[in-house]
């Protein structure tokens, strides 16, 4: 698809995760007009994009020990998304070709955590196996995503210093300054054979979720504007610059929604950016992990179109975005435009890559596979979304115990510990005998640390009721199907809290709000005025998911300690991971008191 209808010079592309931008020259139909004889009159962009590629480099599943490969036989990884880069790059000229990316590179994997934990870079000064293999892949550019801050703002930093190329972050300020503590964007000149260089300017900006999700590490250094406010405020300084082409890479989705409330500026706000900003050519979309080869929306004060894609996650597609420019009045407009995905699986692995990370790759793989305790029975977690299970109530005991300890000869050593935990995981599990790293890595795949804080029973009652939205509401009588039975309104299965240390059903046939039925504590009902201490991660407490009370309760424990962490420590102190040590079974679902699963 393409629009033809003349574009203000400089309209911009907003990309998500990488992004290559090659230009070609094309030699008029026409005859030139005297003035510029001998000149062609057109030329054309290509912009490759990727997004969200959360550390995978080689296409493994550092979990499961092999090869990635799930149901759609989508591989993953720079090294095969290099491959595609250099396809393209030979097609159109390397030296026309502009390479950018939109964020969330340095989490998401057993790789990325042991650079930032076990043998962190901004200790050892080794370099990032991420940073190796995108200088090596000639990045020009990267947007922050959410997950960079994750780790804190020396691990960031300490990764931006190993790159050949700047960090886009224009909705990344200073708290007290509110100056841009990252580059917010660049402009590059692209040569053109036999014709005026195209300058594409590339904007960079990231979640504003970031002010909840990290919270810890970034409140009082950082806060983070709104994207398309931003991007109102940067877009005509890059025009005035000279940019010919803007691209926006953009690590926000396009749904116009938040998973939290209206505190911050809007989460999903690419389509809000391609709306109201003008002088947008395109949008890389990243951070919804989707995949949309091309999409276009209408600029409300421009009427202009202007081109969306998003290349999903994890290195699976790479974006190419078209763009044709002809010149007018001596200047490079944005004539049209259309975008592609290129699928990840049709491509080898560039062994450039794969040399490269060879070593840090095979030392994270025999780190993982390091037992460090055994386990009586099998833990699946495959059904815990629905059915308490062994191991959910296993990452509930060790959050509890570790609360309970911090709590230990303090002011509130009395109060009873509960523990929430969500199933982040739909094929982890816990094997019979020897447990690995990686075993309980799987488990608990984020980098979250504990937290510990105080709430009333009126509050845990609300807390739960608020969890159970997560079920479709299913009348008694009907037929259960576990796979269409949770998930409701597009509720993610992280934002599904499971509770231990009170006894509680969820009856799905009521209503949302209504559900919480028999809850009590120690055999008794929960007094709505009861203190409890609650075990949780540093995503809940800053208030992620929206949750109620949380967010405000008083903060009882702030344990930098990451939980698989604590998992992995529980299970070296023990030698054994045995559910007789710590099921609770204390929640099931019912319709009409009567049990949905026996």
């Amino acid at each position: 698809m393409l629009f033809s209808s003349a574009r203000r010079r400089g309209a911009a592309t907003a990309v998500t995760a990488a992004v290559a931008v090659s230009l070609v020259s094309m030699t008029p139909a026409a005859a030139a007009p005297p003035e510029h004889a001998g000149k062609d009159q057109k030329t054309s962009v290509t912009v490759l994009g990727t997004s969200d590629l959360h550390g995978y480099v080689e296409n493994w599943d550092y979990f499961k020990d092999g090869e990635y490969d799930d149901a759609a036989h989508n591989d993953v990884g720079l090294a095969k998304i290099s491959t595609l880069v250099n396809s393209v790059r030979a097609d159109r000229g390397r030296e026309s070709t502009l390479l950018i990316d939109a964020g969330d590179t340095i989490q998401g994997t057993s790789l990325t955590d042991y650079f930032a934990n076990t043998e962190p870079i901004t200790e050892t000064g080794e370099i990032h196996p991420m940073a190796a293999a995108m200088n090596a892949m000639d990045y020009d550019a990267a947007a922050l995503g959410n997950h960079e801050f994750n780790y804190g703002l020396d691990m960031l930093r300490g990764f931006e210093k190993q790159l050949n190329f700047p960090l886009l972050g224009a909705n990344a300020v200073d708290a007290k300054s509110g100056k841009p503590e990252f580059t917010p964007y660049i402009i590059k000149t692209v040569k053109t054979k036999g014709n005026k260089p195209v300058k594409v300017g590339i904007l960079g900006v990231t979640n504003p979720g970031v002010a909840i999700w990290d919270k810890n590490n970034v409140e009082g250094k950082l806060v983070f504007p709104g994207i398309v406010e931003q991007a109102q405020k940067y877009v005509p300084e890059m025009k005035a610059r000279g940019a010919d082409v803007v691209v926006v890479s953009s690590h926000s989705g396009t749904s116009g929604t938040s998973s939290y409330g209206s505190e911050l500026p809007l989460e999903n706000a690419s389509t809000q950016l391609a709306e109201t900003v003008p002088g947008i050519d395109a949008v890389l979309v990243g951070h919804a992990h989707q995949e949309i080869p091309e999409r276009f929306v209408t600029n409300k004060t421009t009427g202009e179109q202007v081109l969306l894609t998003e290349p999903m996650n994890w290195g699976m597609r790479l974006s190419v975005m078209d763009f044709e420019l002809t010149k007018v009045r001596g200047q490079w407009d944005v004539t049209a435009a259309s975008s592609s995905l290129l699928n990840a699986n049709t491509a080898a692995a560039d062994p450039k890559i794969s040399k490269l990370v060879a070593e840090q790759h095979q030392r994270v793989i025999d780190y993982v596979n390091t037992p460090v305790g055994t386990a009586t029975e099998t833990m699946p977690a495959r059904e815990s979304r629905y059915r308490d299970t062994a191991v959910m109530d296993f990452v509930n005991y060790v959050q509890a115990q570790a609360v309970d300890r911090a709590l230990d000869g303090g002011a509130n050593a009395d109060l009873p510990v509960l523990s929430i935990a969500a199933p982040f995981s739909r094929t982890a599990e816990i094997p019979a005998g020897p447990v690995t790293i990686r075993d309980l890595a799987g488990l608990y795949v984020f980098p979250n640390t504990l937290f510990g804080v105080e709430m009333t029973g009126a509050q845990v009652r609300e807390y739960l009721e608020y969890s159970a939205k997560y079920f479709v509401q299913t009348a008694p009588g009907a037929t259960v199907d576990p796979e269409t039975l949770t998930n409701a309104n597009g509720t993610p299965d992280y934002n599904y809290d499971i509770m231990s240390g009170v006894s509680y059903d969820i009856d799905i046939s009521k209503p949302v709000g209504q559900r919480i039925q028999n809850l009590s504590f120690n055999g008794a009902p929960v007094d709505p005025a009861q203190r409890f201490a609650v075990a949780t991660n540093n995503y809940r407490q800053s208030g992620g998911g929206n949750f109620p009370y949380i967010a405000d309760a008083p903060v009882l424990v702030n344990q930098q300690t990451e939980i698989r962490q604590l998992l992995i420590d529980y299970v070296v102190a023990q030698g054994s991971v045995n559910p007789a040590d710590f099921v609770e079974n204390n929640w099931q679902l019912v319709r009409n008191g009567m049990p949905v699963f026996e």
